[in-house]
């Protein structure tokens, strides 16, 4: 009967959904009022039985029901609760649920809290979520129904796969998806705009607080994925440039460079066209991303198996979304007219210069995630992309964009002084040399590289925080006035300044792990010793472990240094019963300096283990920096100037009356 219940919801919600997505418009169009007053209703309605359905099918997992094929398929009576919860999302059916659901939480956040947005604008913005949402809704109903029942019901359930039974991975996809899903009211945002002809600075002040919330969640889910794959999957490393991961980064890197386009559209009524196109190109790459996930069309540890069918729809849906914005983007554009000239160097100028390296960083990752499948379609070789070609057309983008950074957060508006501005970034770049050169003598690692990445990270601390600290004028009133100044700047300032400094933790972090980290790979007998990066290891041995639903073979290791004790780590091979399937568990000492990660590999005849040793200097600051930018985010989110509309210029590109 739950699962009946569930099913039922669904279906109304594409009803629902089909009334939201037509009605509103067609009341815009007309001027109609009570036509546009079903949206935001509508909306409110969507969301309750998207979560009903929700409801029902975690009900489901919780209790075992295995007359549903999804569950059975992927739950069993043994897991721990909290992977039964998780298991809703950890499968095909489960997660499109949980998107549509996200979508759902959005377009009603939208009809909720949007009560700065003229009323024929919103529902506007509703209609074109909603029919975001019928595609959705629609792929469940016709090829992804999570609530089809088998008969005969099995007794047990087949379980789900090991690697997802996982707490990273049970906050991981939702991360993810709300970053995902968000950037779908920026898309909505858009068409809205083209189809009233209103793109302005109140319109950008509306998209900025939608891009944000997309953009903090997308920065967290990614950096919850890179955690996961870091100490889940035993390779010693946090990035591997797999596809599906870069399919989470390009709308990440689009939703940066957005970001940053929407404040010119905001503060110089310019860039218009430019941020359109960005809004309709981050949300095709988060449908790209969720097509190349769920069409079978990638082997990864992080995909989908799925029935290319499946990935037929999808790709389907993308190309009318898509397709269809692009043209409205075609016929629109070219009425959308600047209304402010700005000089090369100046703070337009190096936003547009951010826009431009983000942009091309995305392509180069498209290109590589693309190019082997595409190479297959044609019927050429298989070949695989990896970290050689992004580090080859990746990070040289990216060396000029950090450079740039600190000196366009000093800029002025229209026109700038580019020495003047340098000049109040003299002590930061003196610093920044004086600090890397110490930190690679000191450390003893690889000169050149070493050098680059501990430079670009300390200058985008340092840089980072000389604005506000400039601005403050230390120099001019004392300490106190100082003070006061420097609590009394926007949020917003702040936030820029935390996500800079985040970011320069990040690539601190990366640098430190890339170039210093040191491994060994040898058998070891219970008893015997290896060193590491200074550590002595004494190889203990294993013994047999049991968990809820798994055995285990447990490594121990003692770990010295100069004699004195430091930590005692545990690895395991674990062996799930229900699944039949191995995992490998590293064990892992972390401090603010260093991760020591040990990994048990495989017995030898002769009695000795084969085991992994690393040492992974800073690596901790790669997520620590992640969450620094997120909180720069949520900060930017906090600040009350984006619940305020912008003043409305006096002329518009298309005189379409807002109400």
């Amino acid at each position: 009967m739950i699962a009946e219940l569930g099913h039922f919801a669904l279906v109304l919600a594409f009803a629902v959904a089909l009334v939201q997505g037509t009605l509103p418009l067609l009341g815009a169009a007309r001027r109609d009022a009570t036509l546009v007053a079903v949206a935001p209703p509508a909306a409110l309605v969507q969301l309750l039985l998207i979560s009903i359905a929700f409801g029902a099918l975690t009900h489901l997992y919780i209790v075992s029901d295995f007359s549903v094929a999804n569950v059975a398929a992927n739950s069993h009576q043994s897991k721990p609760l909290v992977y039964r919860i998780s298991g809703v999302w950890g499968n095909h059916e489960g997660s499109l649920l949980l998107w549509v659901w996200i979508l759902a939480l959005f377009g009603a956040a939208v009809a909720a809290f949007g009560r700065n947005l003229p009323v024929l604008f919103k529902s506007r913005v509703l209609a074109i979520q909603a029919l975001i949402g019928v595609g959705f809704l629609a792929f469940m109903l016709f090829t992804s129904n999570p609530f089809e029942r088998l008969d005969p019901a099995p007794l047990e359930g087949r379980g789900l796969n090991p690697i997802l039974q996982d707490p990273g991975l049970a906050m991981h996809p939702p991360m993810l998806y709300l970053g995902y899903v968000g950037f779908s009211t920026t898309f909505s945002f858009a068409i809205a705009g083209l189809l009233e002809g209103r793109i302005d600075p109140s319109w950008a002040r509306w998209l900025r607080p939608w891009t944000l919330a997309a953009w903090t969640a997308l920065t967290l889910g990614i950096a919850l994925g890179s955690w996961w794959a870091y100490y889940e999957l035993g390779w010693g490393g946090f990035w591997f440039w797999d596809p599906v991961e870069n399919a989470s980064f390009m709308p990440w890197l689009a939703g940066t460079a957005l970001l940053h386009s929407a404040i010119v559209v905001e503060k110089r009524d310019t860039l218009k066209s430019w941020t359109i196109l960005l809004a309709i190109l981050t949300f095709a790459l988060s449908l790209l991303g969720t097509f190349l996930v769920r069409s079978g069309v990638l082997t990864s540890v992080h995909a989908f198996a799925s029935d290319p069918a499946r990935g037929v729809f999808i790709l389907a849906l993308l190309i009318v979304a898509v397709g269809g914005a692009l043209a409205l983007y075609a016929w629109r554009a070219p009425s959308l007219q600047g209304g402010g000239m700005f000089a090369p160097v100046s703070r337009e100028g190096a936003l547009l210069l951010n826009n431009l390296l983000l942009a091309s960083a995305t392509a180069t990752v498209l290109l590589g995630t693309l190019y082997p499948l595409a190479l297959d379609v044609v019927g050429g070789p298989k070949i695989s992309v990896g970290p050689p070609y992004f580090n080859a057309t990746f990070v040289p983008l990216m060396i000029p964009l950090f450079l740039a950074l600190p000196i366009g957060a000093v800029l002025a508006w229209k026109r700038a002084d580019l020495v003047g501005a340098v000049q109040r970034l003299w002590l930061a770049a003196v610093v920044t040399v004086a600090l890397s050169v110490g930190l690679v003598l000191v450390s003893d690692l690889e000169l050149g590289l070493s050098l680059i990445g501990y430079g670009l990270g300390l200058w985008l601390i340092l840089g980072s925080l000389a604005d506000p600290l400039s601005r403050a004028a230390l120099a001019r009133g004392g300490f106190g006035r100082f003070w006061r100044r420097l609590v009394g700047l926007p949020r917003a300032s702040w936030a820029m300044v935390l996500a800079h400094v985040g970011l320069g933790v990040l690539v601190i972090g990366v640098t430190a792990t890339s170039t210093g980290q040191s491994e060994r790979i040898l058998a070891m007998k219970p008893g015997q010793t290896a060193e590491i990066a200074g550590y002595a290891v004494r190889f203990e041995g294993v013994r047999e472990v049991r968990g809820p639903n798994w055995i285990a073979q447990r490594g121990t290791f003692t770990v010295t240094r100069e004699g004195r004790p430091v930590t005692e780590i545990a690895s395991d091979k674990r062996f799930f019963v229900v699944e039949q399937r191995p995992t490998t568990e590293a064990g892992i000492h972390t401090t603010l300096w260093r991760d020591l990660y040990f990994v048990l590999g495989e017995p030898a005849p002769d009695g000795a283990w084969t085991v992994r040793l690393y040492h992974n200097p800073l690596v901790v600051w790669i997520w620590g920096g992640a969450v620094l930018m997120a909180l720069g985010g949520l900060l930017s989110l906090s600040d009350r100037r984006f619940r305020v509309g912008a003043p409305r210029p006096a002329r518009t590109a298309v005189a379409v009356p807002a109400e």
